[in-house]
């Protein structure tokens, strides 16, 4: 099968979940993520101004509502604040772990996290091998717990070490674990300092889904010095991102699974999935 293109369930700010995808159906996405989440109840949610899913409601009723919009979800997102110490009121270990009981539930394979920036002083303070065992502590349960499921933990290219081919390599080393894939974000590795061809000559046999996101030149001067953003706002191949090599890589390495437009603005999302389709994409 051709690669499969979806979108962020994310189009609109200050909206609900069922309005998004139902702007993506408008759109013609056949393909969507669970996006944004957290533990128990959200007043945002209740009273109409946010896009969050509960982590602890019932996993039908979120499949079903992604259903009667004819969107099949691919992927289940769980960044975590992975260099960051756990606390009940930070995206950890714990939900995590919803995550995956919840997208085993639905029958959706893959659950994305990554590390993250770190925020807190503990965290920011962390050597190289600090924070590569951090990760590894943190990841322990929910791999486990993953390979239990017959689901898949994948690390999304977010943060200064799963930027780095040398650091994320030595990450997937230490977890050693067959429930630990990649997702790659073009966006993000190159922002990162990252060049996503060679990333997938190196990964491909580890990278389940994939991220796509392009940069204005302007941006070149932030590269190597921040480490992932949420969305752009630019049209795939109207930027310095190689999309079209990593692309191609991707295809000459045999990926054939589901990826996710992470663009904003109608117009951009319409042009960038069309670019895909160009390429082979469907």
């Amino acid at each position: 099968m051709a690669i499969k293109v979806g979108c962020f369930a994310l189009v609109d700010g200050f909206s609900v979940l069922e309005h998004q995808l139902e702007r993506l159906q408008g759109l013609g996405i056949k393909y969507a993520d669970i996006t944004d989440n957290t533990d128990g109840a959200c007043l945002g949610a209740e009273f109409g101004f946010t896009a969050v899913a509960s982590l602890d409601a019932n996993p039908f009723e979120l499949k079903r509502l992604f259903t009667k919009y004819g969107l099949t979800i691919t992927s289940y997102c769980a960044h975590a604040s992975l260099l960051d110490p756990e606390a009940p009121w930070r995206y950890g270990n714990s939900q995590i772990i919803k995550a995956i009981r919840a997208a085993a539930a639905m029958g959706v394979k893959h659950i994305i996290t990554t590390e993250g920036h770190a925020h807190t002083e503990f965290g920011k303070g962390l050597s190289e091998s600090e924070a590569i065992f951090t990760i590894r502590q943190k990841l322990f349960e929910p791999l486990k717990m993953a390979a239990d499921y017959g689901v898949k933990l994948l690390l999304e290219t977010h943060g200064e070490y799963t930027d780095s081919l040398k650091h994320l390599e030595r990450i997937l080393d230490v977890c050693d674990s067959p429930a630990l894939g990649l997702n790659l974000d073009t966006g993000n590795l190159w922002l990162g300092g990252g060049d996503p061809v060679a990333y997938v000559k190196k990964f491909a046999a580890k990278i389940d889904h994939v991220h796509w996101k392009d940069w204005p030149k302007e941006m070149e001067a932030k590269r190597g010095k921040e480490f992932g953003a949420g969305m752009s706002i630019i049209a795939l191949g109207t930027g310095v991102v190689d999309v079209k090599g990593a692309f191609k890589a991707l295809v000459d390495a045999g990926y054939n699974g589901y990826s996710t437009l992470e663009i904003a603005g109608d117009e951009a999302v319409k042009q960038s999935y069309a670019y895909l389709k160009s390429l082979g994409a469907e």
